[in-house]
């Protein structure tokens, strides 16, 4: 047994870090797995030793073995050069320490031609991959820093079409459109770039979470049916009878009936997962469950219903109740109901009976802040953050009928603080936003922004018709994955987004971010101690072409009331709800 330590003293921690924690995070998940990695002469020595210390880490939490997870490695610069294959090791400690030996090249820069080997060489059975039938996962990771002097896009599409899945990772001045053309899809769970090589670390516990995890279990994944992991993915799949439709989440029963082979001698009628036979009236199916018999007489019952009305006089509510209506109380004679409105340039409270001079005016919105938490930010400027949610939240009339709040933070992952059905009030809001925990970790901003698009509007979380979708999206610096693809699909789909970006934040990004026209939806300062300076344009912004709608309150039955019958609860009940939908289509007036 080796001592690990003669390695370099990064290596020798990474090893040590194997065995105290991650080695059998991956069990179970066995992967074909090879890294094909940039070794130009654009990238200099001691950046190489970040990229060898960042490969050693990736490697560490993966189950390496024969019958595990298989490591394969090349580099490229002018030339490829294959490092150690699939099959050369079938320990960590070993590939380990083949990694830590590499020897930078330092030329040119063919990504094309690295791409063809891995496709051609390094993938083949020759060089250890496992046969396509045994269904190993072949994943490849390219980690590049510049522009190819070769062509990539048909050697990454010939790649993927073998079934290759690959990671597109960029350091620095890297287009993004070449990693793109490099990365499976979706871009955004395959392409990543940082800012600089010290960066690249922060991408490992990225990693970790896509190769080791049940991505199935710690994503929300949307999947009607059935989740099915991936490596670093997932796949929504269908129970039988049914099938996917176009948007790979949501099945779609199976028209059973119309495949011709139910056997029903009268009709077929799909059901949930099949289909059951039924007869044409004057029959009844036989136990065979596909045949008919005639009958002469079929029993038909008859069904009665009977309604209790019990009406309610001329009473005034506002009269006999203690309505506590601030300004002014309006009974709704015969309903037993009463409505507590404001003088004008006012609006209902959260509670519904008090009235306030709120900054928006006229506001009825589903507001869904998307909140930077990574490691950059640091905690003591994310607790101002909180504060500065906190004062754009207090200039809001919540409630179910006026504007609604959410929050997810991200760094590495995407955490639901609270969905926009969860809170009713400022308050209870601004509870939520104190109580946040820092998660202080990367900055995946694609990720949040797919999160927003897919799961923060949706109706299972509080999202409703006809109202305007708002989403403020706060960032300290560069985005590791794409950010255009998710905030486009996101305006694209009618929300308006405004980018908020402080201190790093790339320009050209919050432009990508933001909607349109850049000068109402773009906002950015050199640090939060300057936050002040945009908040009250950003508020005025937000609040306009918002509605505000007034509340019902229902009152309590008193025990003295003229008519106690259980059917009045449910009459007024749904008279309430009457009244609150011709409330909202501005029919009633104060």
């Amino acid at each position: 047994n080796e001592d690990p330590c003669v390695w370099p003293a990064l290596l020798c921690v990474i090893y040590i870090h194997i065995f105290s924690s991650t080695e059998s995070q991956c069990k179970g998940k066995p992967l074909d797995f090879v890294f094909v990695i940039d070794s130009s002469r654009s990238v200099r020595p001691d950046d190489y030793e970040k990229v060898k210390a960042f490969i050693a880490n990736v490697v560490s939490f993966l189950d390496v073995g024969q019958n595990a997870t298989r490591v394969g490695l090349l580099q490229y610069g002018s030339i490829v050069q294959n490092e150690f294959s699939l099959q050369t090791f079938h320990k960590k400690a070993d590939v380990l320490q083949a990694i830590s030996s590499m020897v930078h090249l330092a030329s040119g820069t063919m990504t094309g031609l690295a791409l063809r080997y891995t496709t051609e060489e390094a993938f083949s059975e020759a060089q250890g991959a496992r046969p396509a039938h045994v269904q190993v996962p072949r994943v490849a990771m390219v980690v590049t820093d510049g522009r190819p002097q070769d062509t990539v896009e048909e050697a990454a599409a010939e790649a993927r079409q073998a079934g290759i899945q690959i990671f597109a990772v960029g350091v620095g001045r890297v287009d993004m459109s070449t990693l793109r053309a490099i990365g499976s899809e979706p871009h955004s769970e395959h392409v990543f770039l940082v800012a600089n090589f010290s960066q690249i670390e922060t991408l490992s516990s990225v990693f970790q979470d896509k190769l080791c995890a049940d991505v199935c279990a710690t994503v929300e994944h949307g999947c009607q049916h059935l989740c099915a992991n991936l490596p670093g993915a997932y796949e929504c799949r269908c129970r039988e009878g049914y099938e996917i439709n176009d948007d790979g989440k949501t099945c779609r029963k199976m028209d059973q009936c119309a495949l011709g082979h139910h056997g029903c001698e009268h009709q077929c009628v799909n059901t949930d997962d099949s289909f059951v036979c039924q007869c044409r009236k004057g029959h009844i199916l036989r136990p065979d469950g596909k045949t008919c018999k005639s009958t002469k007489s079929l029993f038909q019952g008859t069904l009665t219903v009977t309604v209790m009305f019990c009406p309610i006089t001329g009473l005034d509510i506002c009269q006999t109740v203690d309505h506590g209506c601030e300004h002014q109380c309006v009974s709704k004679p015969g309903l037993g109901s009463y409505l507590c409105i404001c003088s004008e340039g006012y609006t209902l409270g959260e509670d519904g009976k008090s009235c306030k001079k709120p900054f928006c005016k006229n506001g009825a919105m589903d507001l869904v802040f998307v909140i930077d938490g990574s490691k950059s930010l640091g905690a003591a400027n994310f607790e101002r953050v909180k504060r500065w949610v906190n004062g754009i939240v207090d200039s809001l009339v919540v409630s179910r009928q006026g504007t609604q709040v959410g929050l997810i933070q991200y760094s590495t992952k995407v955490r639901t603080e609270f969905t926009l059905a969860q809170h009713t009030t400022a308050k209870s809001i601004q509870e939520a936003v104190s109580r946040m925990h820092y998660m202080g970790r990367g900055s995946m901003t694609g990720s949040a922004l797919r999160h927003m698009f897919e799961h923060s509007f949706s109706a299972k979380e509080g999202s409703r018709a006809g109202i305007s979708r708002v989403s403020i999206v706060f960032t300290d610096g560069r985005s590791q994955d794409d950010v255009s693809i998710w905030a486009t699909k996101a305006k694209d789909a009618g929300v308006t987004i405004y980018a908020v970006g402080v201190g790093k934040a790339i320009e050209d990004e919050l432009r990508e971010i933001a909607s349109e026209p850049d000068d109402k939806h773009l906002y950015y300062t050199e640090d939060l101690s300057r936050m002040s300076d945009i908040t009250d344009k950003l508020k005025a912004e937000i609040c306009q072409g918002t509605s505000f709608h007034q509340i019902i309150v229902s009152a309590e039955m008193s025990p003295g009331n003229q008519c106690e019958c259980d059917t009045l609860i449910a009459f007024q009940n749904q008279a309430t709800e009457q009244i609150r939908t011709l409330t909202r289509k501005h029919i009633l007036s104060g």
